[in-house]
């Protein structure tokens, strides 16, 4: 009997695995679905990206995924973008378009001058861009956005650009070089254009204040390969916060301080990530083939604009100006041209 027993037993765990064996995920073909899951830079889901130097003590861990608050909310605001209306960049021009797709216009008029790398001023009242004036010579504008009415605020400085306001509206902070040694340095200066002065130890572009304009993130390779750093205007506290692959520029903080958004990838292979503001938990954010760059975040912090070419792949005037949730989900174009419309930021 005991003999009969141990056989009953052995079968039945062997049936037990069998079905075990059998139950296995099936994968969804949503794509939509799957954009707010972690997808790792290298190795297996198992591992973990390094974690590098960070300038913050996060009390609270900030989860893997972010989401959005609500789908109700409807982007508002207005974004700024670096339009190519003659399809060559000598030519660039500023554009405007509000967050649902309506009120796009022409802002600059200079037909003959490249314009780019728009930022909208924190009240949302004016914008700053650079422009081309001479040779290795590129100047920063302030722009009222109800008058039109330009000021020059800088005067032969250097090649400047990507010039943002500060959150309490005082500073800008841009990138400087020249035809020289074409070094890229992060340089600050009042608002009225006085009072000009690198950052100590910031070497790189596509500056960008943190919410509370402590600190400054821009990108570099003062470390080898392109990665974001974060510093404070005297050039203290200078840390390397970012581990990815191929890091390109232009990134963006959100308002609550939590996250950084940049963009990764090879060429038309392009990314937005998504991490937390020390750096770690970096994630694409992206629906994938679009190429995508540029992200900046809307005011209210669940929205994003960015750069992608979803609608017209490898085509090179092919950029448009997309928005979506924090979440990744419910992508939306905005501008539909013949030309390449980039390098969005988001005001109010």
């Amino acid at each position: 009997m005991n003999k009969r027993f141990y056989i009953w037993c052995g079968f039945l765990f062997t049936l037990l695995a069998c079905n075990m064996n059998g139950f296995t995920s099936t994968p969804t073909t949503d794509l939509l679905a799957t954009l707010a899951a972690s997808t790792p830079l290298i190795g297996s889901p198992a591992s973990p990206i390094e974690s590098p130097t960070s300038a913050f003590n996060l009390s609270t861990p900030i989860p893997l995924t972010v989401t959005a608050s609500s789908s109700t909310i409807q982007p508002k605001g207005q974004i700024v973008f670096t339009c190519q209306i003659f399809k060559v960049q000598a030519s660039n021009q500023i554009c405007i378009i509000n967050a649902d797709g309506t009120g796009f216009r022409r802002l600059t008029k200079d037909d003959t001058k490249q314009h780019y790398y728009p930022s909208p001023a924190p009240d949302g009242k004016s914008v700053v861009y650079a422009a081309f004036r001479d040779e290795n010579i590129f100047e920063i504008y302030e722009m009222q956005l109800a008058s039109g009415n330009v000021v020059q605020l800088s005067d032969q400085i250097g090649n400047l650009n990507a010039p943002e306001i500060s959150p309490n509206g005082k500073s800008i902070v841009f990138k400087h070089s020249n035809g020289f040694n074409n070094k890229n340095l992060i340089w600050i200066m009042d608002r009225s254009g006085e009072n000009i002065a690198n950052i100590p130890r910031a070497t790189g572009w596509d500056p960008t204040w943190s919410p509370d304009g402590k600190y400054v993130l821009f990108a570099s390779d003062m470390d080898g390969v392109v990665q974001l750093f974060t510093i404070r205007a005297n050039g203290k506290e200078l840390h390397k916060i970012s581990n990815l692959p191929a890091i390109r520029g232009r990134s963006d903080w959100s308002p609550d301080g939590k996250y950084i958004v940049t963009y990764s990838g090879e060429t038309w292979k392009r990314e937005i990530y998504i991490m937390n503001a020390d750096g770690t938990n970096a994630h694409i954010l992206s629906p994938t083939g679009g190429n995508s760059q540029g992200a900046s975040f809307s005011p209210d912090g669940q929205w994003l604009t960015f750069t992608s070419y979803y609608d017209h792949p490898a085509d090179e005037n092919g950029c448009e100006i997309y928005i979506m949730r924090i979440d990744g989900t419910d992508l939306r174009r905005l501008t539909n041209n013949d030309y390449c419309d980039y390098q969005p930021r988001w005001g109010p």
